[in-house]
């Protein structure tokens, strides 16, 4: 049994303590409703708006086109679902590789006359360029592509796809949930009209997120009421989570190029064992986040593979959390052409800041002399 060890930072990370320490006030001592004119009112405006700021300036936006949300679900959908319901219906294309709360929006859209498309991605998880093309010459009303994938951290070109996008007069939106802290973001070089962001992936609280959107967009409020966050988000805004989201935007942007270089040198480190293990590399060939490794071994049952590795004291994953109740083979890797197998056996190692190189060499331990066991007992029922 190895020390408790968790790698599975693309599904939620630890809460930094300097957020804790701005969110803890907002527990007892400081609270109010920021619609209310009072000083307790005020205070909790105050502190949205810090935030706002802080949001704005890890991406290069203005405070202005910051709209909070409960997180990157619903940031993707508002954009998604806001956009339609002012535009005319007509062709909307994802990408294949798309989170689900991106995909089944659109999907969702046709049943208001919209056309649904994918994307293909080659083999690597990369957007085809041939099959982009050929999607722009039919003029789409709104294109999402993922700037990082969840489960590959494969990572977009998404400027150049974003231009031809919008010289057609279609929007361009970007989920960028997985990109933040691990790469430059920056709304305005992106090109985009809209990007979601999501607090628990940066160190900081569950249940905070941010659409980024161009003040040029028209958008519908897919929650309406109290006409908060610009009349595009009603809702008593969670004062707590906000500014716990604000100061890991700050604390995550600061820290990001050390950090991410450490992390790519443990993640090649990681590989290198990978490797030798017999493992296949999923997006090994692309550009992708320096946290991420997605792989296979064939013929292990990745589910059966995770439960090993965490008896054993390491957290990873088989693949995306939120699909983790559908034991269905990973939609990403069977967009790139993986064969639903081979699918069925990945697992993903996403790792953080506290990660080091002792917890790559236990985990690789761990995980040589669990595939020994599988194949071992795979020999005997055999």
């Amino acid at each position: 049994m190895f020390a408790p060890t968790y790698l599975d930072h693309n599904a939620t990370t630890p809460l930094a303590p300097e957020v804790r320490e701005v969110m803890l006030p907002w527990l007892g001592e400081r609270f109010g409703n920021a619609s209310s004119r009072h000083e307790y009112g005020r205070a909790a405006r105050k502190a949205i708006e810090e935030a706002r700021g802080q949001v704005a300036a890890a991406v290069n936006a203005h405070p202005s086109e910051v709209i909070f949300t409960s997180g990157g679900s619903e940031a993707n959908n508002l954009f998604i679902k806001g956009v339609a319901a002012q535009a005319k219906p007509g062709l909307i294309a994802v990408s294949g590789v798309e989170h689900p709360c991106v995909r089944e929006p659109a999907r969702q859209l046709v049943r208001s006359g919209w056309r649904y498309h994918e994307l293909a991605v080659d083999g690597a998880g990369r957007i085809d360029r041939a099959a982009f093309d050929t999607l722009v010459s039919e003029k789409p009303r709104l294109v999402s592509v993922m700037l990082a994938n969840n489960e590959t951290g494969v990572v977009q070109d998404i400027a150049p796809l974003a231009h031809e996008v919008r010289v057609r007069g279609g929007w361009m939106h970007t989920d960028a949930v997985q990109a933040l802290g691990r790469m430059d973001v920056d709304f305005r070089a992106l090109g985009v009209h809209g990007l979601a962001l999501s607090a628990h992936k940066i160190y900081g609280p569950i249940g905070a997120g941010a659409l980024i959107v161009d003040k040029r967009v028209d958008l519908a409020p897919v929650v309406a009421g109290g006409g908060q966050e610009r009349n595009l988000r009603s809702g008593t805004e969670n004062v707590m989570a906000i500014a716990g989201f604000g100061r890991a935007c700050e604390l995550v942007v600061t820290a990001r190029a050390e950090r991410m270089a450490r992390l790519e040198t443990l993640r090649a480190h990681l590989e290198h064992g990978l490797s030798g293990l017999g493992a296949c590399i999923f997006g090994f060939a692309a550009p992708r986040l320096g946290n991420t490794s997605f792989f296979a071994f064939p013929h292990v049952d990745g589910e059966t593979l995770v439960g090993r590795l965490d008896r054993a004291g390491f957290a990873v994953a088989s693949g995306s959390a939120c699909s983790s109740a559908h034991p269905e083979p990973s939609h990403t890797l069977l967009a790139m052409g993986v064969a639903p197998e081979l699918a069925r056996s990945a697992l993903r190692v996403s790792l953080g800041a506290a990660n080091t190189r002792q917890d790559v060499d236990g985990f690789l331990q761990a995980l040589g002399e669990s595939l020994a066991s599988l194949r071992t007992l795979t020999a005997m029922v055999v």
